[in-house]
């Protein structure tokens, strides 16, 4: 079975939780190492009333203890959280677990906390200097980000050809996709030949680039954004490439909100996330979680070997 490092996410919100509930259902298909230690998991289990398996397999010091505050934004926690995830890193790159799987981490946490990255694929970004891609979605659909945690004043001026190229190419190569690969346009009508902007000949230009260094042609043109995911066009693709964040991530939680998954592309390592937030408003509240997309990440680890 793999061995899969998960780092426990921000401990105010319902991510442990999430690991507690859901270890009797993994460790029956993998070996499960949960960045935590046992002081913090204790406490966590208390305010859940949830029992600890015996077999849940902890790592003791990850940072400095803190008072658990379900909801709250806290740089305690933001530390903390950022420690388990640096802590499942460092067990990936020694070889130690053949993944990790990252629960949900509070960005404002992080902040308070010093921590300056994002997110986690921002901070993968750094430890393996490379290229991570971020993927999000499940078998129907999956959505690669070109540009992902910026405003949206700033997405057309990082839309260039040599970037969008090399990302085309190696969302290709990692994600390695068995059909066509939808791209979409970045304006309304996916620019109407100019009318609404310019910035589809650039994606044009990056697409033929990508074509060249592939060897074949994967990619469309660039589709019309509001109809790209509509049943017809869906029907024809399995993954789509997004300009940015909210333009390809709207629709897929749309529909497969609780099926969805979050991968990074593009490393030395292999990891997957839930896809979806702290949820602090229902942490520690005994509220029905679901556990599709924790489950699904790990369900991805199975199926997949390091790229």
């Amino acid at each position: 079975m793999k061995r899969i490092a998960i780092s426990v996410g921000d401990l105010n919100g319902i991510g442990i939780e999430l690991a507690l509930r859901n270890h009797h259902h993994l460790i029956q298909e993998v070996i499960p190492v949960y960045c935590i230690d046992s002081a913090m998991l204790n406490q966590a289990a208390k305010q859940l009333d949830i029992p600890i398996p015996d077999n849940f397999k902890t790592i003791e010091k990850i940072a400095e203890p803190f008072t658990i505050r379900p909801g709250s934004i806290d740089a305690k926690s933001g530390h903390y959280s950022y420690a388990s995830f640096v802590k499942a890193v460092e067990m990936a790159r020694e070889e130690e677990v053949d993944a990790i799987v990252t629960l949900p981490i509070h960005k404002k946490a992080w902040e308070l906390a010093g921590i300056s990255y994002k997110g986690h694929t921002d901070a993968l970004r750094d430890i393996f200097d490379a290229k991570a891609i971020m993927m999000l979605g499940c078998p129907q659909m999956f959505v690669a980000l070109f540009t992902e945690h910026i405003p949206l004043k700033d997405v057309a001026k990082s839309i260039n050809q040599k970037d969008l190229t090399r990302f085309l190419i190696d969302f290709y190569l990692t994600a390695k996709p068995s059909g066509k690969v939808a791209v979409l346009g970045l304006n309304p009508h996916a620019g109407d030949d100019g009318v609404l902007g310019d910035e589809e000949f650039i994606i044009r230009q990056a697409i033929i680039g990508a074509h060249t260094a592939i060897g074949a042609e994967v990619f469309t043109c660039p589709l019309v954004p509001d109809i790209a995911f509509t049943p017809r066009i869906r029907a024809g693709y399995t993954h789509y490439v997004a300009m940015y964040h909210d333009q390809g991530l709207a629709p897929l939680k749309a529909l497969y909100f609780d099926e969805s998954i979050n991968i990074s592309l593009n490393l030395s390592i292999l990891r997957t996330s839930v896809d979806h937030g702290t949820a602090f408003d229902i942490a520690y509240k005994g509220a029905q979680l679901s556990s599709q997309s924790y489950i699904n990440a790990i369900r991805y680890i199975i199926d997949h070997k390091n790229s």
